[in-house]
């Protein structure tokens, strides 16, 4: 019974809160206060964000308030999630075994191997039993409860080697996430967003995966050519492997799915450090992955664990200032996973051996920050630490918040992230070019930036590449930066402001410079359309302009 009082009282509290004027609330503080107003007026525990957005998501459907945007910004939780144009949905494989023995990884019952069942994606996989649909449709679901538009979506699959999944199963996964996307406004509107509903209802993949390979593909096809013109389109889709299963097939079936982002465990850049820890491969499979990767025109993410056995801050620093001045390597994009050491691995028994000592969290922080400073700006530095709970660290680094910690500290970074413009408005601006040999071809960094060159509004890859299967010249990425704007919805900052044309128009007089008879873009299948406004027609999986001086 007191249930039900302390519910109707909060319910109470909600409504009394849009009693008050929306357009008063000026900034976060002027939000604190009015929640802390209502709390002690209803006697209530407390007033989630998450609640006051149910309830004016309501208020806008039966057309009781007008949107209002200020608003939204203020109470959307994490808006970082979406400050780079578009929204990351993660979606985890099934276990299956590894081919690989690292001495790091953690093998866990009934998870996939080198991830543990208590990190928040692998929670969420378990719940959706590691059904794709499922997990894109509640993603999606959370995303949106929580303030965010999801119209952008960048699909990452994570789960280990991708590459040595059944191919039948790789088919049906990608096919059951375009279908997630393309059915999820109708699902949506039977569950009235509400996640929770969805679980209760069990949702079902609408594919089984008793379908053979040729009805797989056609069905993916079908699906694809929907997405393109669907309310949340898939905009970019990124596939994890080991460097060593790389080869011109696996990239053609990546293609065919709609795959522009491929990781790739490096850990790192040394043949001794690479056997000690039992990685099964060395430095030229990375070399020639990278190589081949860049050839047909993928993005590429380098994980890289320092503090490996074998290895010291000294070496971990040495191989990182290796990454930018060597040709073979040259990653677009970086993910730091410093080595821990988790129960369940070799690693964890040459710990307790004394035969391995991780880190100190200063020893840490001074790597990182010495990596940080040799970061080209055309690199983004995706992640710092891996989003693995205390609780299942033995030893080594707990801090989850570091590059937090380090941007208080006042250590100044030059990679994409830290400069990208987020929630600045665009206002003088000056169009930069950097060049740079990578992997036996030339890449372009074409950006537009600030005048001081402190912030970036978006920015385009060229590589021109006489070796390259698909065109001597071809965008691997075009980004512009901001708060996501869904497509067709225009805004004062950074998106839709004509900024994506401007650098294409730049790419393709680099690429007639080159002599190169026509440019080609590794298009996302969702944003397709955009290409094909300004001239590109698709051929296989890759949008293609013909070129004329």
């Amino acid at each position: 019974m007191k249930k039900n009082i302390s519910q109707t009282n909060k319910d109470e509290a909600i409504r009394d809160f849009f009693n008050f004027k929306l357009n008063l609330i000026k900034d976060s503080q002027a939000l604190a206060a009015k929640k802390r107003e209502i709390i002690k007026k209803h006697k209530i525990d407390n007033l989630l964000n998450s609640d006051l957005l149910d309830y004016y998501n309501y208020l806008l459907e039966t057309r009781k308030i007008e949107k209002n945007p200020e608003f939204e910004r203020l109470i959307r939780k994490r808006a970082i999630r979406t400050m780079s144009g578009i929204a990351p949905v993660a979606v985890l494989t099934k276990p299956y075994p590894c081919p690989g023995n690292c001495a790091y990884c953690p093998t866990e019952k009934e998870v996939p191997v080198s991830y543990l069942s208590n990190e928040p994606a692998v929670m969420r996989a378990i719940r959706c039993d590691y059904n794709p649909f499922k997990q894109v449709i509640l993603r999606l679901m959370a995303l949106e409860r929580i303030g965010h538009e999801p119209n952008k979506i960048e699909l990452i699959v994570i789960g280990g080697t991708w590459s040595n999944l059944p191919e039948k199963y790789q088919y049906w996964y990608i096919l059951n996430c375009y279908r997630a996307c393309n059915d999820y406004l109708k699902i949506k509107k039977n569950q009235k967003n509400d996640w929770s509903q969805a679980f209760k209802q069990k949702i079902k993949s609408p594919f089984k995966q008793n379908l053979s390979l040729k009805e797989l593909k056609t069905l993916l096809k079908k699906e694809q050519n929907k997405n393109e013109k669907s309310s949340y389109k898939i905009i970019g889709l990124t596939l994890e492997t080991r460097p060593d299963f790389i080869d011109e097939k696996e990239i053609m079936r990546m293609r065919e799915m709609g795959c522009t982002r491929v990781e790739i465990g490096v850990q790192a850049i040394d043949d001794k450090i690479l056997k000690l820890n039992k990685r099964g491969h060395g430095v030229d499979e990375i070399a020639r992955a990278s190589k081949l990767l860049k050839n047909y025109g993928f993005k590429l993410t380098y994980h890289l664990m320092p503090g490996l056995p074998g290895s010291s801050a000294k070496k971990d620093l040495a191989m990182f200032k290796d990454l930018f001045s060597d040709q073979r390597w040259q990653p677009d994009q970086i993910k730091f996973y410093p080595t821990v050491v988790t129960k369940n691995s070799l690693l964890y028994r040459w710990y307790k051996q004394g035969k391995y000592k991780p880190y100190s969290d200063e020893t840490l922080k001074k790597l990182i920050i010495d990596c940080k400073a040799e970061v080209p700006i055309y690199v983004r530095i995706i992640r710092l630490i891996r989003d693995i709970p205390g609780e299942s660290i033995i030893a080594g680094n707990k801090i989850t918040n570091l590059r937090q910690i380090m941007k208080e500290g006042g250590v100044k970074c030059r990679c994409i992230r830290c400069r990208e413009a987020r929630e600045k408005q665009v206002k003088k601006y000056r169009l930069d070019m950097d060049k740079y040999l990578s992997s036996q071809g030339a890449e372009y960094f074409i950006s537009i930036n600030s005048l001081d060159k402190k912030t970036l509004y978006g920015f385009c890859r060229l590589r021109i590449d006489e070796n390259s299967p698909i065109a001597k010249a071809i965008v691997r990425e075009l980004h512009v930066y901001g708060q996501l704007v869904p497509v067709g919805e225009k805004n004062k900052k950074t998106q839709h402001q004509g900024l994506g044309k401007m650098l294409m128009k730049k790419a393709q007089e680099i690429a007639v410079l080159n002599k190169a008879k026509k440019i080609a873009v590794i298009s996302g299948v969702g944003v397709r359309g955009y290409y094909r406004q300004l001239n590109y027609r698709l051929v296989k999986s890759y949008m293609i302009k013909v070129l004329t001086k």
